[in-house]
């Protein structure tokens, strides 16, 4: 019999992974955001760091600080009504973006793929309103969730050794930007101007878990 959500669970001697749910989906997002915010507030005693991710969070801890059990009480109280707690005010970003050609090389692929046009794909990638669900990776590269199941597509075989700042890509059933030049195996099927890290200023990043997102087309030559 499965155990019910949330379940916390060791990972090594020194880390607990509690999970929320077992599937992508904004709930999950919304509930590691509170959790988030609540380990943020708490200061419990022994944690070192905490990574959250699509529908868990992974605990750090100073086993010489604190114990399993110890900590997996703690936890179980941050944990309380998780359901209806709140999160901050998420903001709303649009996102320009100059899709194919040289800014988007695997556009046409992702369109053959799944035989659509590329002005069809252009088209459904731009339909939804994508909420931020985790950031990773690279600094400033927020994983959204939303995307077009028609779009669904996998990754590159062989990754590129340089992606881009600014690329924006598929992989599976997730778009995201790169914010950084780096290596990379997502479909590429378009560029933003926008910077989405930013060392030199405060808040470093564009957008943050629970952010909705927009992309609009704009064509090669306009300034995005």
């Amino acid at each position: 019999m499965c155990r019910p959500f949330p379940r916390l669970s060791p990972v090594g001697e020194s880390a607990v992974l509690v999970e929320l749910a077992d599937a992508i989906c904004s709930e999950a997002s919304r509930q590691v955001r509170v959790l988030d915010a609540r380990l943020r507030e708490s200061s419990l005693p022994g944690v070192i760091e905490w990574v959250p991710g699509y529908d868990s969070v992974l605990v750090h801890y100073d086993p010489l600080r604190t114990t399993y059990d110890e900590l997996h009480a703690l936890l179980e109280n941050c944990l309380i009504r998780l359901t209806t707690g709140g999160v901050r005010t998420p903001k709303q970003v649009t996102i320009a973006v100059r899709y194919g050609g040289e800014d988007g090389p695997d556009l046409a692929h992702v369109a053959s793929y799944h035989g659509l046009t590329e002005a069809e794909v252009i088209r459904r990638h731009t339909a939804p309103v994508y909420q931020v669900a985790m950031m990773g990776f690279t600094p400033g590269f927020a994983y959204l969730i939303g995307l077009d199941s028609s779009l669904n597509t996998p990754r590159l075989a062989t990754p590129r050794t340089l992606v881009p700042a600014g690329s924006v890509g598929i992989a599976g059933g997730q778009t995201g930007i790169y914010p950084l030049d780096s290596p990379g195996g997502w479909q590429l099927i378009g560029r933003t101007a926008c910077k989405l890290f930013n060392p030199d200023q405060a808040p470093f990043f564009l957008i943050s878990p629970g952010d909705a997102v927009r992309f609009v087309a704009v064509e090669n030559g306009e300034r995005s």
